[in-house]
């Protein structure tokens, strides 16, 4: 019985290391889809729907920690990141895109709690909300640093990327409301 027990425990560790490990490739995947805009240092990403996803299918604790590996990565110097940003490794943290990288685990950490076990599609669908807003949040606060205004931190951060957070957030909330129960049942 105990032989079961420890194979059964290490085929749970293996399958959640697997999955943080898929997460941090599933940001990396949506960075390389990056659109340059008109009149801001940030590109529009689909690194945020990643984010939401990888938080809401992992769960809190393994979809912060699935992005805290892809921030590693890239500041270790791998090819992680957005390639339209010309900064690498931990420059990039300091640079207009900082805030957003830095806000991914927290994000992940509250989609994955707050969307549970992903049946409430209103439960999702708060979960995914509060993921962008807080990768906003991020992102935000890292412009006002760099350019010392709020509104013009917002005008470059923020007001460019409402209507595509809006089609990210439906994506999100359909996917999580299929996919979630399966998934978080094999961690």
């Amino acid at each position: 019985m105990e032989q079961v027990l420890v194979r059964s425990e290490r085929n749970v560790v293996l399958r959640q290391v697997v999955g943080v490990a898929l997460g941090a490739a599933l940001v990396t995947l949506a960075a390389q889809v990056a659109v340059p805009l008109p009149g801001t240092p940030v590109p529009m990403t689909l690194q945020p729907l990643a984010v939401l996803l990888v938080g809401g299918l992992l769960g809190a604790r393994l979809g912060a920690t699935s992005m805290v590996l892809y921030l590693a990565l890239g500041i270790a110097g791998l090819p992680v990141f957005t390639p339209t940003v010309p900064l690498l490794g931990i420059a990039r943290l300091l640079g207009p895109t900082g805030g957003y990288l830095l806000a991914y685990p927290v994000a992940a950490f509250a989609v994955g709690a707050l969307v549970r076990e992903g049946r409430d599609w209103r439960r999702v669908a708060l979960g995914v909300l509060c993921g962008l807003v807080l990768i906003h949040v991020g992102g935000l606060a890292q412009l006002v640093i760099l350019t010392g205004n709020v509104e013009g931190a917002a005008r470059l951060g923020t007001l460019p990327f409402l209507l595509g957070d809006l089609a990210k957030l439906a994506v999100a909330v359909a996917v999580l409301t299929k996919l979630t129960p399966a998934v978080r049942a094999r961690l």
